[in-house]
């Protein structure tokens, strides 16, 4: 019979899961599987509400990306509504979603993966945490905090809190820009340009210590998606849907939003709760493709920010072009932070970033998509509603970490099987294995959802084990 591990939870990730690893007889790898063990219904309990409240509503799907799928949600409406944001609108949503991904990186980097980093893939497990972090290395601790503040104030400031702010509304946002609210954004930019500089400085230095782990940490071919923009440079608010193959090749360009579902399938199996998008035609699971920030800067010519682009060029040098390393999602997280405090401050000095008019209004459609980039990658949010009322009839959310759910497990697997010796197991080899589902920095609460029925097994046992009754809905 073979031998199983299971690393139970998996740790410094947002959500719940577990791995289980499957050994043969001489202690290797035979099979790995990430579960994803908590369920949202949001398809299905947003059915009826009208359409004005599902930005704020599906916000709630999560605490740490709620802009995203304010953004997603947004857009969604926008196409529902047929109509053309005003300019001074589409700008400051802009804004607060660079803001999200900063926030949302620095977290992700600082905060969860960076105990690896700088405490080692092998030290302590009870140090090798946030708390280590800021006893060994406070310097590092301290530019997490604040750069995860830069984007957390800017979304307050923005939306009038932190988390879950109902400021981006369908047709726009609901309030406009100030001239003091904008100097306090723009008061605070050489601090987070300063500290997202040299945390990129240290980490390209410390790559050299990791070259086993880039070498193992899903490194293999896949396609990526995401947004880019009309000539092809770095998205995350509209733009177009690309394709690209494991050597660059754009497959697909120009995707329109409504015709997504042409491209990506979803297919479910019975250990998770999180579904496999796969591209269609190759079918599943051969059709495994990466979103996110390792996709994003693979799919783009560029970033068109100076800092960020001279950056880009010592990421394709160091990680190759195109990278294939999931390890090196975590440099071009960093990339997107640079390039998102440029952007911030560039946006903040156009001439109609105060105008007045941010809203437009009136429902014309019954059916609308919304794609945009979240921090984790390609956010798809396609809804269907009464057109005379304006209520919801029906909801699909395809959400980043599910995109990446075929690469995680097959990535889980190669890690695996390079470090994993199941005579001799040492607590190192297993966190490796958590390590790779950080470098995806999933997001479990917003990616979990159903088609129909969830499948559902009872056991009744009496107070020895033994089973009286059972009940199974597949």
């Amino acid at each position: 019979m073979p031998r199983t591990i299971t690393i139970d939870p998996v740790t410094r990730i947002e959500g719940h899961a577990k791995i289980t690893l499957i050994l043969n007889d001489d202690g290797g790898i035979d099979d790995a599987m990430f579960h994803v063990t908590q369920f949202r219904g949001f398809e299905k309990f947003i059915e009826g509400r009208p359409l004005t409240e599902m930005p704020a509503v599906m916000a709630r799907i999560c605490g740490i990306c709620p802009v995203s799928h304010l953004m997603a949600s947004s857009k969604a409406c926008d196409d529902l509504l047929a109509v053309e944001i005003p300019e001074a609108g589409a700008k400051l949503r802009r804004i607060m979603n660079l803001a999200q991904f900063i926030q949302s990186h620095a977290l992700s980097f600082f905060h969860l993966s960076s105990p690896d980093i700088l405490l080692g893939m092998d030290s302590d497990p009870t140090k090798r945490n946030i708390f280590g972090l800021i006893q060994d290395h406070p310097e590092r601790a301290r530019d997490g905090i604040r750069l995860r503040a830069f984007g957390q104030q800017i979304i307050e400031i923005l939306g009038g809190k932190r988390i879950h702010p109902a400021w981006t509304v369908p047709g726009g946002v609901n309030e406009p820009l100030n001239e003091e609210r904008r100097d306090k954004i723009a008061q605070m930019i050489p601090e987070a340009k300063a500290i997202t500089l040299r945390t990129l400085d240290w980490f390209k230095a410390c790559l050299k210590d990791f070259e086993a782990e880039i070498a193992a940490f899903a490194n293999f071919d896949t396609l990526f998606m995401g947004l880019v923009t009309e000539d092809g440079k770095w998205e995350h608010y509209d733009g177009k849907l690309r394709i690209t193959d494991a050597r660059g090749k754009v497959m697909h360009d120009s995707i329109k939003h409504r015709d997504y579902h042409e491209y990506i399938g979803e297919a479910v199996a019975d250990y998770t709760y999180l579904k496999f998008p796969y591209y269609k035609p190759m079918g599943y699971p051969q059709g495994i493709y990466r979103v996110g920030p390792l996709a994003r800067v693979n799919i783009a010519s560029e970033f068109d920010t100076p800092l960020a682009d001279a950056e880009l060029a010592h990421f394709r040098k160091g990680a190759g072009y195109p990278a294939r390393s999931s390890f090196h999602f975590h440099w071009a997280r960093l990339l997107e932070i640079l390039h998102g405090v440029e952007m911030i401050e560039k946006l903040l000095n156009e001439p109609d970033i105060l105008d007045k008019h941010v809203r437009a209004h009136g429902p014309n459609r019954a059916e609308g998509v919304g794609i945009s980039e979240a921090p984790r990658g390609t956010l798809i949010h396609h809804y269907r509603i009464d057109l005379a009322t304006g209520q919801m009839k029906w909801a699909n959310l395809i959400i980043a970490t599910g995109h990446n759910n075929l690469a995680m497990n097959r990535g889980i697997r190669q890690v695996a099987e390079r470090f994993v010796d199941g005579k001799k197991l040492t607590e190192g080899m297993l966190n490796r294995v958590e390590a790779v589902i950080r470098t995806y920095d999933p997001c479990l609460s917003c990616s979990t959802h159903a088609i129909g029925q969830m499948p559902l097994h009872i056991e009744l046992v009496d107070a020895k084990g033994g089973m009286l009754d059972e009940v199974k809905r597949d």
